[in-house]
């Protein structure tokens, strides 16, 4: 079992940056693979980054060049740094976690970003 804490959400303005935190419960050390997720109003949950527990990163298309994945393992910590944000970022951002060795899988309760002018 492992619980995981969102920070750093906020407003932002058009052409912003944040950087959210995942803070988990316990060590994330080889077990867990990570990444962040987001919903926006009226649209499904969509993948925005995930890092794996090797260290290897994929990105979907729009985060490709703006954000960055990382993790810090001796922290139990996981990043995203969020560049050159716009208004279709707006969207709850969801750290997630899945178990290599249980294969389950954990959510954060979500962080608040909010682009706009």
């Amino acid at each position: 079992q492992v619980q995981l804490v969102e920070s750093g959400g906020g407003l932002v303005q058009p052409g912003g940056s944040l950087r959210l935190s995942c803070a988990a419960s316990r060590s994330l050390l080889n077990i867990y693979d990570m990444g962040w997720y987001r919903q926006a109003p009226g649209k499904e949950r969509e993948t925005v980054a995930v890092i794996l527990r090797g260290g290897s990163r994929d990105y979907a298309d729009f985060a490709k060049v703006r954000f960055t994945i990382s993790r810090d393992n001796a922290k139990n910590t996981v990043y995203l740094q969020m560049n050159s944000l716009n208004l279709e970022d707006t969207a709850v951002y969801y750290c997630y976690a899945h178990s290599a060795y249980s294969g389950n899988d954990y959510w954060g309760q979500g962080t608040q970003v909010t682009v706009s002018s």
